[in-house]
């Protein structure tokens, strides 16, 4: 699935999430009309996931860089989006005669009923995992044998993780990346998002000169053009200009190879 339409299928649903909060009317907004219901749920929504989602996607990023563990993150996360978006809604709800909220337990309250929604939609997005495709059974060879031959020929497996790879991004594998719950799949050609977990690709490139070289990064070993040094960080340079971040605790293993 492309970065793009993750995003169009996930604003959808928070369209219909919209829909469904203005036939409810939670929080006292039963008591407006349905139409005022509508304009200002749904809004509220879309604006509220263009807010949650890049701070989600910042803290998933932070958290593979620094190899911390991903969902405390995106909760830290939405504990900081919550804040702009309850002055969002507050300055949405007051009709244009806006005062600062009289009391700390009031700000509260509001905060409060802005991270029950927007955690819910959050959470809904991490968890979020469309059932993965089975892998492709290996490409036999199938072109036809001399009638004389008598031993038989030897089979070669492809990689059915190149079965992932949509064709027009090529077959020549520079690198995998985590992002998420998917993982980047970089070829000579660009890129396209996997829904795999990164282990599980790694195991379908059995065969395949590569080393995963960080907890969120696969490399080809092919395609390494140099090593950047920043202090004690390494960055792997590839042939497609991506620079892969190297852990410490991977470092001597790769000299050992000679990598680096």
């Amino acid at each position: 699935m492309s970065a793009v339409r993750q995003i169009l299928i996930e604003l959808a649903v928070m369209v219909a999430i919209g829909v469904v909060l203005a036939l409810i009317g939670p929080f006292g907004s039963f008591a407006a009309s349905f139409g005022w219901r509508l304009l200002y749920w749904v809004p509220l929504i879309v604006v509220g996931y263009l807010i949650y989602r890049p701070i989600g996607a910042a803290a998933g990023w932070l958290g593979h860089r620094l190899q911390l563990p991903i969902g405390p993150m995106w909760v830290v996360a939405t504990l900081v989006a919550t804040v702009p978006m309850t002055v969002l809604v507050w300055a949405a709800s007051c009709s244009g005669m806006c005062r600062v909220p009289d009391s700390i337990d009031r700000a509260l309250i509001w905060y409060g009923q802005v991270l029950v929604i927007g955690g819910a939609v959050t959470l809904l997005l991490y968890l979020r995992r469309p059932r993965e495709a089975a892998a492709p059974p290996p490409v036999q060879d199938r072109s036809p044998q001399s009638p004389s031959a008598s031993a038989p020929i030897a089979v070669v497996p492809r990689p059915p993780f190149f079965d992932r790879i949509p064709a027009h991004l090529g077959t020549t594998l520079i690198a995998l990346e985590m992002e998420d719950h998917y993982v980047r799949a970089h070829t000579a050609l660009g890129s396209d998002l996997i829904l795999m977990r990164m282990r599980d690709a790694i195991g379908e490139l059995a065969g395949v000169p590569g080393v995963q070289v960080h907890r969120s990064w696969w490399v080809a070993r092919a395609a390494v053009t140099g090593v950047e040094r920043d202090g004690r960080n390494l960055r792997l340079e590839l042939s497609n200009g991506l620079r892969a971040p190297v852990s410490r605790e991977r470092v001597a293993a790769l000299r050992e190879a000679g990598w680096i």
